[in-house]
């Protein structure tokens, strides 16, 4: 009998021990970062997840959101919409109930459905194609602006600088590049120019010595790119290879030095649309300070990642629940939420109220570094 009762006793801890873990793993609150952080885009998928992690860590650190702790996992889409899916149905086995992803605009689009269907809020830093929050979801945002806004950016730039130049149109035939060339072809028209030459690449292609050809044919003054920093990287160090000197533009998805890795001394001169550098914003100066201290740069997309935990965290603070659709509807409320990235409030389609586009060139700073510089309201000079 005593055999009995210590066996008895033991399975009772055993079992009350794994009462008590579950007890502490339903005070936290699961977020799943989805986006590349493998293969040719991986140097933004290495900001979202750094500016999440900090994010998380710093939230931990006073408390939490609603006193519950915040636990993250990262799930790699490479860039490719099934695998998206793929990241998206892991999160919903996993209990993930916000999530900030992802990088591609279509990769966002099917993954948002996945998350639509199981009840998870989305916040992507930079999936700019309108069809993102276009399509009436209750749960899916953004901390970027949207690239009918941004084409009109660049194609007012173009009508300004530009009139009467000829302009070569490429993009990479994905959701996101096509759309932004076409919006900012659409604005160009608009105002009475044409292009030249409008031609679609493949992404992950290496030789691009036929697309140079159209455009030496072609005669442009300037070429505009609809991609991401490694086709455009190739694209402009092939061109200046072949005798080709007209500048580059292209849109926030060259926003990385990589760019300037890929392409070389060649990149100089290359236009850029992108939001207003959140690394020179007073609220930031904090975090970007802890993250140079830990030797990573924190550009591009890492603070617009960093925001979206911090939006989540007043939502949720505001509405006094973690259920997403409650934290969605005090998203959509119109409040304004305090970020490294400036105050965000949002509109009922899940956009940010605020125009986030300025023109950039690619020069060298003061350094010698070759990198993005935000150009004077007067235009851009090298």
């Amino acid at each position: 009998m005593n055999r009995i009762a210590t066996i008895g006793f033991a399975l009772g801890t055993a079992c009350a021990l794994i009462a008590s873990a579950a007890a502490q793993g339903s005070g936290n609150v699961k977020f799943g970062v989805g986006g590349p952080i493998t293969g040719p885009n991986a140097a933004t998928g290495l900001q979202m997840k750094n500016g999440v992690q900090q994010a998380v860590d710093d939230i931990n650190a006073a408390g939490g959101i609603l006193g519950k702790k915040i636990t993250v996992e990262f799930g790699d889409d490479v860039s490719d919409p099934k695998q998206g899916v793929s990241v998206a149905n892991n999160f919903v086995a996993d209990g993930v109930k916000f999530v900030i992803g992802h990088y591609n605009s279509g990769v966002t689009i099917p993954a948002s459905e996945v998350y639509y269907e199981n009840g998870i809020l989305e916040i992507t830093p930079a999936s700019t194609n309108p069809q993102v929050t276009e399509r009436g979801l209750w749960n899916i945002f953004r901390t970027c602006g949207r690239d009918d806004q941004q084409g009109k950016v660049a194609g007012s730039y173009i009508l300004a600088h530009f009139k009467g130049k000829r302009i070569a149109f490429v993009n990479d035939k994905t959701t996101y590049g096509k759309g932004l060339a076409d919006e900012t072809l659409k604005t160009i028209k608009a105002g009475g120019m044409h292009e030249v030459l409008y031609e679609g690449i493949n992404t992950g292609e290496k030789d691009y010595s036929a697309l140079i050809s159209k455009i030496k044919q072609s005669d442009a003054d300037l070429v505009y790119f609809g991609g991401l920093y490694t086709e455009a990287g190739l694209i402009v160090r092939q061109m200046r290879d072949q005798g080709v000197k007209a500048p580059l533009m292209g849109g926030d998805g060259i926003t990385s030095d990589e760019y300037a890795t890929v392409g070389g001394p060649g990149v100089i001169g290359t236009l850029m649309t992108y939001g207003p550098d959140p690394r020179n914003r007073p609220e930031a100066k904090a975090v970007v300070a802890k993250f140079r201290a830990k030797g990573f740069e924190p550009e591009a997309y890492t603070l617009y990642s960093y925001a979206g935990v911090q939006i989540i965290k007043q939502a949720a603070e505001a509405a006094k629940s973690l259920d997403p659709k409650k934290v969605a509807e005090m998203m959509h409320s119109g409040m304004p939420f305090h970020t490294v990235i400036g105050d965000i409030s949002y509109d009922k389609k899940g956009d940010i109220t605020r125009l986030d586009y300025v023109m950039y060139i690619w020069k060298r700073d003061a350094s010698g570094k070759i990198t993005y510089v935000q150009c004077p309201n007067s235009g851009c000079t090298m």
